[in-house]
C-alpha cells in the first residue's frame, strides 16, 4: 500500500465549470457528509509549530476512519506530500475514549459535504466546508511518481486550468488549520 499521498487543495472562480466537465468526462463515485474531528496529543502538541506538518483525524463519514498525516513542506513553508496512515474504525465512541485515555485531546471539527469523480489518475472532491466555503481537492492516484511531487502537483492546476477554472488560490495548510488560524490563511494564486 502507497502511504504518500500528492494532492492540491484549491478555491476557484469558477466550480461550475469544472463540474459540467466532470459530469461529463469522469466516473462519479458519490456524495457524501463528512465530519473530520482532529485531535492532538497533550505529550507532542501538534499546534505548536507552524505550518502544523502533523494530524491524526477522526473521520465519520460512511465508513469511519482514523487518519495520521505528515506533511513534507518545501523551503518556502508549502506542502509537497504527506505521508497518510488510514485505516477503517468500526465504534467510534470507543475509540473516542482511547484517544481521550491517552491525552490525545480534540482540536477542531470540520464538516463537509463532498462530491467525488475519478478522472484519469485523478480523484477530484468538490467540497462544501462548513464556515469556509467551496472548494477543489485533485489527489494523484497514478502509480507514476517519477516527476517527483510538484511537477505531479503543477500537472493537477493544469488540469484545472484547461477545464476553464479561473482565480485559482491554492491553500498549502488545510481545512482544520483555517479553521484554527483563521487570520493566517495562506492561499496563493496560481
Amino acid at each position: 500500500m502507497n502511504n504518500k499521498e500528492i494532492e492540491i487543495q484549491v478555491r476557484v472562480g469558477n466550480v461550475g465549470k469544472l463540474e459540467a466537465f466532470l459530469k461529463n468526462k469522469a466516473k462519479f463515485s458519490g456524495e457524501k457528509y463528512q465530519k473530520d474531528e482532529y485531535y492532538s496529543p497533550i505529550h507532542r502538541n501538534f499546534l505548536d509549530k507552524k505550518p502544523v506538518s502533523e494530524w491524526l483525524r477522526l473521520r465519520e463519514s460512511d465508513s469511519d476512519a482514523i487518519t495520521y498525516k505528515k506533511y513534507h513542506y518545501d523551503e518556502n513553508g508549502k506542502s509537497k506530500y504527506c505521508d497518510e496512515y488510514e485505516t477503517d474504525i468500526k465504534k467510534v465512541d470507543q475509540l473516542r475514549q482511547i484517544l481521550a485515555a491517552l491525552d490525545i485531546k480534540p482540536i477542531v471539527i470540520v464538516e463537509k459535504t463532498r462530491k467525488n469523480w475519478d478522472y484519469k489518475d485523478y480523484e477530484v472532491a468538490i467540497d462544501k466546508v462548513t464556515d469556509l466555503g467551496d472548494f477543489v481537492e485533485v489527489e494523484y492516484k497514478g502509480s507514476d511518481e517519477s516527476a517527483g511531487p510538484m511537477a505531479i502537483a503543477q500537472g493537477m492546476i493544469d488540469f484545472l486550468k484547461e477545464v476553464g477554472c479561473t482565480d485559482i488560490e491554492r491553500n498549502f495548510v488545510g481545512y482544520p488549520f483555517m479553521l484554527l488560524y483563521p487570520d493566517d490563511q495562506v492561499f496563493e494564486k496560481v
